[in-house]
């Protein structure tokens, strides 16, 4: 039996993975989500999210797509790490992944296929294109030149391609060094971590999503706040040490995480 059925549970609730059910939308992360919808929509272009480590932005970018799920003149396209070893395969690879053949393998041949394509998709067929990079930090200069002039594709109304990067902060002081780049950034929205209240709300949020029945509680009061302080909100690192102290618990026959589960926990991650 699972730790989380032995509580009663019928989900694991503090899994790590980016799942859509699990994204507590805290006020900031709200935000983020709706203004991020509203750029696509509108095709503005390029929008950058910015936060650290832990903060929740690719559960966000899950959240999006699943947001236009159904849509079907909304067309995305993921790059989960752009860590590529050259300017060369980074554009072989977004050829392939937008599905074009230039008939000559050169850098330039590539981003003409690519403009080729999102004229054809943008303007003929009437789609919007979504090109969705996360752990952007991993960009290079020459990767940002690449999606700088992917974004110079254009009609009088619209660009061609919405670009959406999330990276962790270290990635904003070198964008702002590249002007032409930073210039054409739309929307720039930096998630923060939680705050005591958001952390208790979004430890009850997802065991609400895992089955908690009404009017249960397994964290005591006390045990939230050394949670927050130990975490100090963010996101993935609530979710590592929530799981922990409920695996501590069911191990021990417990049916609620109180302080004093909370110290043992604590004390055996900082060995």
């Amino acid at each position: 039996m699972s730790y989380y059925e032995a509580l009663g549970l019928v989900k694991e609730p503090f899994s790590t993975s980016p799942d859509p059910e699990f994204f507590y939308r805290s006020s900031e992360h709200n935000t983020a989500l709706q203004r991020l919808e509203i750029a696509v929509r509108l095709r503005r272009g390029l929008s950058l999210i910015l936060g650290d480590i832990g903060t929740g932005k690719t559960t966000l970018s899950r959240t999006l797509l699943q947001t236009f799920n159904g849509e079907d003149n909304f067309v995305f396209k993921l790059v989960l790490d752009p860590a590529y070893k050259s300017e060369f395969q980074f554009l072989a690879a977004l050829t392939k992944m937008f599905g074009v053949n230039p008939n000559f393998r050169s850098t330039l041949d590539y981003k003409e296929a690519i403009e080729k394509y999102l004229f054809r998709m943008g303007v003929d067929e009437n789609k919007t294109i979504i090109l969705l990079i996360d752990e952007g930090q991993k960009l290079s200069h020459p990767f940002l030149e690449i999606l700088r002039t992917l974004l110079n594709y254009e009609t009088n109304e619209y660009k061609l391609l919405q670009l959406v990067v999330l990276a962790q902060m270290e990635l904003l002081p070198r964008i702002k060094r590249i002007k032409n780049f930073y210039d054409r950034v739309t929307l720039k929205y930096i998630i923060n971590p939680l705050d005591e209240m958001e952390t208790r709300e979004m430890i009850k949020f997802r065991l609400h999503k895992s089955g908690l029945g009404p009017g249960r509680e397994l964290f005591t009061p006390g045990a939230i706040k050394m949670i927050y302080e130990q975490t100090l909100g963010y996101p993935r690192r609530i979710a590592v040490l929530s799981h922990n102290a409920l695996e501590y618990a069911v191990m021990r026959d417990k049916q609620i995480v109180d302080e004093a589960i909370m110290r043992s926990v604590i004390s055996q991650e900082v060995k």
